[in-house]
């Protein structure tokens, strides 16, 4: 189930202008999202240290100096590894309705419009999402100094558990309302977190982790249909 939804979400990429469109509009802003959490980074940087930087295999990283250089570009895509997790909740909470109402159009047309969630709800529940996810990678990092090792295990599962929540919960709320996707979200807690820690998996690699807002969107939409489709 949590396969198939994922490989129609990765075949509509190809094959669909519209799906196509927000694709690329969300990747270009996604980029300029990474660009200026990683600007406040650096600026933080250089807020609690004056001194340049120095990291291995990158050199002296400064602020606004190094923004652009080579080693800045490759630092930052590290650090997008970390930096997607937020970029990836905004950006999800932005297009989602856009990306399921193209997989509906495409694959469930059957369906009656789905409801409007109002604006005040949608900037609650990003902002609550996006809170949350900040604030649990945070913790986490005691973890991943404790153990290195374990670190990727700790970041998939940890985030998957959050984004799925956050997934699942947008695409279920504009078909059955908060209470509802509530209630449906601890039903399906196991299929649900182990949907998350595929979309968590490819985060953790650059560039290919740009591709994670839109494609999640997409597959937990399936996911939620199939899922009701099931339960009746």
């Amino acid at each position: 189930m949590i396969l198939t939804a994922f490989l129609r979400s990765v075949g509509q990429l190809g094959d669909d202008a519209r799906f196509r469109r927000v694709l690329y509009l969300g990747l270009a802003l996604t980029i300029a999202l990474l660009v200026v959490f990683y600007a406040l980074f650096l600026w933080f940087i250089g807020w609690i240290s004056p001194e340049a930087l120095t990291l291995p295999l990158v050199g002296e990283v400064r602020w606004i100096d190094d923004l652009l250089s080579v080693g800045s570009i490759l630092l930052m895509l590290v650090m997008s590894v970390f930096l997607m997790v937020p970029v990836a909740s905004a950006i999800t909470s932005m297009f989602l309705d856009e990306v399921a109402k193209a997989v509906e159009d495409r694959h469930y047309p059957a369906l009656p419009p789905a409801g409007r969630v109002p604006f005040g709800d949608q900037v609650r529940d990003t902002l609550g999402f996006l809170g949350i996810l900040i604030v649990a990678n945070l913790l986490a990092l005691i973890l991943y100094i404790m153990l290195p090792p374990l670190s990727p295990l700790i970041f998939w599962a940890m985030n998957g558990y959050l984004l799925g929540r956050e997934y699942y919960t947008l695409a279920a709320i504009r078909r059955v309302g908060r209470e509802k996707a509530m209630i449906l979200r601890r039903r399906h807690a196991g299929r649900i977190w182990l949907a998350g820690v595929l979309m968590a998996m490819p985060l953790s690699v650059p560039l290919l982790n740009l591709l994670v807002p839109i494609v999640g969107a997409a597959t937990f939409t399936h996911l939620f249909h199939q899922l009701q489709a099931r339960a009746s």
